[in-house]
């Protein structure tokens, strides 16, 4: 597992030391109810749906119990259970950052790593908020992140938008290659840095920047709320936020997918599907740092 620079040891203690703490892995998952408990009315067996467990984990499964009462909701139906699965990763953490920062209509946003699953969520959501959005990606990605909203690109590997005149309201890193000692010449007065990926020194620095001057560094997990699931289901219903997914692979190739993965070329996310079922029903994502989707079949019980 690749983690950000300082992370390490802090990763081994939290993730497990010599092996996996929690052995079944996977965050997200979408799916059909296969049964509920006596007690549970929201749902009912053969609804579609779809979840985030988040960092409990554990989809990497063809069967999951889930509270009714928990995060899970049900499928947009306008989205394939390949792009419910990949729904909520980038969507809630950019939710999440976003409310933090205080995110405004009007406001000029540069998304650093607009290709990924979180640089996807973060151009899409940025404009469903009122912004001006910037994406910066590779040459080979700039259509992709036009395609879903950018009102201006930048190819890295030609422009630095670090040196350039413009300066931004917010600035969103999920590539972890614009810490503040990079991105701070960039941001408006006032501007608040988002740092989706940093690392431990990047930090541990953020509290202190607000204390010298009007600009702030926001950083550290998103929360996980049950809100966010049910936010970027209507999101995805109203066609406002569409999940990106690059590549599905059988379950028997899980591992070329996170490969793939860990190649760093990905754009959005990296479905698997399920061994067993219907292709259009059943699907597991690979995520950056092996944050995993499953969708599968879904058992919801009322007591969990």
């Amino acid at each position: 597992m690749e983690l950000p620079s300082g992370f390490g040891l802090l990763g081994r203690v939290v993730f497990g030391i010599r092996r996996p703490r929690q052995p079944i892995l996977g965050t997200e998952l979408a799916g059909e109810v296969e049964a509920v408990g006596s007690e549970v009315t929201t749902f009912k067996a053969g609804d579609r749906v779809f979840a985030f467990p988040g960092s409990r984990m554990g989809c990497y499964v063809e069967y999951r119990c889930i509270p009714a009462t928990g995060p899970v909701a049900m499928k947009p139906a306008n989205l394939s259970y390949e792009q419910a699965a990949a729904l909520c990763f980038g969507g809630s953490t950019m939710l999440d950052f976003f409310r933090r920062g205080a995110l405004r209509s009007g406001e000029r946003v540069l998304v650093n790593g607009a290709s990924g699953a979180v640089g996807t969520a973060a151009v899409q959501l940025a404009k469903h908020f009122g912004a001006h959005v910037t994406g910066v990606c590779s040459a080979a990605n700039l259509e992709l992140v036009r395609s879903i909203g950018a009102d201006q690109v930048i190819d890295y590997t030609k422009d630095d938008f670090s040196t350039s005149r413009q300066t931004y309201d917010v600035i969103v890193d999920a590539a972890g290659t614009a810490p503040f000692s990079r991105s701070g010449r960039v941001l408006s007065n006032g501007g608040r840095l988002l740092l989706v990926l940093a690392s431990l020194t990047d930090l541990l620095k953020a509290p202190l920047v607000g204390i010298t001057n009007t600009r702030k560094v926001i950083a550290g997990p998103a929360a996980e709320r049950l809100e966010y699931v049910h936010q970027l289901g209507q999101l995805a219903t109203e066609g406002k936020f569409t999940p990106v997914v690059d590549r599905c692979y059988p379950f028997e190739e899980v591992r070329a997918a996170h490969r793939y993965v860990d190649s760093g070329r990905k754009r959005g996310s990296v479905v698997i599907r399920s061994p067993k079922g219907p292709v259009s029903k059943f699907a597991i994502t690979s995520e950056v740092h092996h944050r995993l989707l499953a969708p599968t079949t879904v058992r919801v019980r009322e007591d969990m």
